[in-house]
């Protein structure tokens, strides 16, 4: 039987596989709220959604603190009975609803002209400087006020890499809020970056160039002791509308950067090039594919993405989600389409079924078990 490993770079890389995992992606995973849900319809108290409906496993990420180190020290600005301000490690002021029932409002980045940026890449992004790597064991995110335990590489990777050996699974560097748009918009906010590209060029590409030769330096340290199979980017950079700058600028501002990554993977035998971005992804496929990217999701189909359209243009593209998750709230035929639409891209190959996005709290759990049911019919999953 063919391992995970072997079925996810399979799948995504043409290659003769028995199928495509089932239950692996963004799309399979439920908001906060869609879970406390589910386990008042289901009665399960305990309800774990993967082990419920048997996910197999993806890729297995090496833990990298790849943004500003040291952190910023997380702090309440500001709360009331229904908000909470808070200054996060990326130095991002942002006011969440307490209950987490929406996305956060961000009020204030931590760079807004050229000297803060210097200030900034001079205290917090120096390549040198140990703890990067999390130490085995600790379950630190950007989300909750557990301390990052900081590690050497080879300290951090040794248990990463005796778990995907046991577990036969890929090894992932790079993940959420890590990409070359992404996270300049992080650093200056997603207005003043979009006016940079005009008044301070210069700066914009400091920015892009001194993260993506962080990441590409500590990516070495992981390789010296594992294989990595793949590499993540995350950009959110389109809405409905597209991209939000132009094709030429995409390639004059990012893809120098995607093309130093690319020849990093090239040279270290890594397989996959990923990219997420929500919104309307048509400008950004082709150039991303000449410049190295061979996999991409969500494919939001709200802004107008169509996974079958993409599949007869970019024939070699992987292709990762793409099922409306609003159609679980229509009824079963509306889901019956959507898993006719999957069936057709099953055929095609180069596919892994998966939901646009997490799963939101007006997904019923009767439909979230017909859907999951349905799919492993069409998919063969015993």
């Amino acid at each position: 039987m063919p391992t995970t490993r072997e079925r996810i770079l399979g799948t995504f890389l043409g290659e003769k596989v028995d199928r495509p995992p089932y239950g692996v992606g963004i799309g399979f995973s439920p908001w906060g709220q869609t879970v406390d849900r589910w386990k008042r319809e289901s009665g399960i108290e305990d309800l774990d959604v993967a082990k419920y409906f048997g996910y197999e496993n993806g890729f297995i990420t090496v833990p990298i603190n790849a943004g500003a180190w040291p952190p910023f020290k997380r702090e309440i600005i500001a709360e009331d009975d229904r908000t909470i301000t808070t200054l996060d490690p990326r130095g991002i002021v942002m006011r969440n609803l307490r209950d987490g029932s929406c996305m956060p409002d961000f009020l204030a980045y931590p760079v807004h002209n050229r000297k803060e940026w210097d200030k900034y890449k001079q205290e917090r992004l120096r390549p040198d400087v140990l703890g990067r790597f999390m130490k085995p064991g600790c379950s630190w995110n950007l989300w909750n006020d557990v301390p990052w335990e900081g590690a050497i590489a080879k300290e951090a990777v040794s248990p990463i890499a005796e778990q995907a050996a046991r577990e036969h699974l890929p090894v992932q560097v790079g993940a959420y809020p890590w990409g070359v748009f992404g996270t300049a918009r992080d650093i200056l906010g997603a207005e003043e970056l979009l006016l940079a590209f005009y008044t301070d060029p210069g700066l914009v590409h400091d920015i892009m160039d001194t993260f993506t030769d962080l990441w590409l330096h500590l990516y070495e340290q992981v390789a010296g002791f594992i294989q990595i199979d793949h590499i993540h980017i995350w950009e959110d950079m389109s809405g409905k509308q597209g991209s939000l700058i132009s094709p030429a600028m995409i390639e004059e501002f990012m893809m120098p950067n995607y093309r130093k990554i690319h020849n990093f993977a090239k040279a270290h035998g890594v397989s996959l090039i990923s990219v997420d971005s929500d919104g309307l992804v048509d400008e950004l496929i082709p150039i991303m594919m000449k410049n190295g990217m061979n996999v991409m999701f969500p494919f939001e189909v709200q802004a107008g993405c169509d996974i079958e359209k993409y599949r007869r243009l970019h024939p070699t593209l992987g292709i990762w989600g793409g099922l409306n998750k609003y159609a679980l709230t229509q009824g079963k035929e509306a889901i019956e389409a959507e898993l006719a639409k999957a069936f057709r891209m099953l055929q095609k190959g180069r596919y892994i079924p998966c939901l646009d996005h997490l799963v939101p709290p007006d997904v019923s759990w009767e439909a979230f078990v017909y859907f999951n049911n349905r799919l492993k019919e069409i998919m063969g999953v015993g």
